[in-house]
């Protein structure tokens, strides 16, 4: 059955607000409510298959700060990017970048895709669905989509794997699965392992509150609300069926929590 190792990959701090929706409303009663800025992990995973190794993203830029839009850096603050290079993790870890046979990708905003220049030119498969491609594309050579998308992250000489369907097994007990609403193209994935059935919902739950609750990622973080719910209960099934634990997209608790069970 596969393994899976959660990497630590630092830490951005934002206002709650982007990830809750509707977390620090002004009302009548309260009109200047208090905005709260927390920590939420940034975190990659290695998986080990019969078929080949797999990484899980490759987290933010060494550079985040400099290379970061302004406007983008002041509300998602990654910190402490630099002491969290993608090769430093991985041996930490106890993996070499070479150990790498294929790199999924959840979607490749700026968090996610910020170090994918690591596998350039090589011929390691890089896992994307087709409509995070397109609108990751759309977003980055155009002034429509959104602003997540930097092209220098993934317009590269990169092996696509391109995932067409709703499912897509890459492995004995290693299935992806394409999870719409915060982007289009979000892929999560079901896997099996000695520990249990470990759900990855990405960042269709930023962090507990959007899964538990059902509470919406902000609007700033929500390409489709519609989509959104929908993948919302495609997950909360798949938990039913197989007594899954969940992993968020970056909730600091959750990650530390599963981090010590897988």
């Amino acid at each position: 059955m596969p393994e899976v190792t959660l990497i630590d990959r630092g830490r951005v701090r934002a206002d709650t607000a982007y990830v809750i929706d509707g977390y620090s409303m002004a009302s009548a009663e309260n009109p200047n409510p208090d905005h709260e800025r927390i920590d939420f992990v940034v975190w990659n995973a290695v998986v080990e298959t019969d078929a080949g190794t797999f990484l899980w993203d490759t987290g933010c830029p060494t550079d985040a700060a400099e290379y970061w839009p302004d406007p983008l850096y002041g509300a998602f603050e990654a910190y402490d990017a630099e002491e969290h290079p993608l090769e430093g993790d991985l041996a930490d870890a106890g993996y070499d970048i070479a150990d790498i046979d294929a790199v999924v990708m959840s979607h490749l905003h700026l968090d996610h895709a910020g170090q994918l220049g690591a596998f350039e030119g090589r011929d390691v498969p890089v896992y994307v669905h087709e409509e995070e491609l397109k609108f990751a594309y759309y977003s980055a050579k155009t002034d429509d989509g959104s602003i997540a998308y930097l092209a220098l992250d993934f317009d590269r000489d990169l092996n696509w794997e391109i995932v067409h369907r709703d499912t897509h097994t890459v492995a004995d007990g290693f299935e992806l699965l394409h999870l719409p609403g915060h982007t289009p193209g979000v892929l999560g994935a079901r896997i099996e392992t000695d520990e249990g059935t470990l759900l990855i919902a990405g960042d269709e739950a930023y962090v507990d509150a959007n899964y538990a609750d059902e509470v919406p990622l902000g609007p700033g973080l929500l390409w489709s609300e519609r989509a959104w719910r929908d993948s919302l209960y495609t997950l909360k099934e798949l938990e039913r069926v197989h007594d899954a634990d969940v992993l968020h997209g970056h909730d600091l608790e959750r990650f530390e929590e599963l981090a010590a069970k897988y």
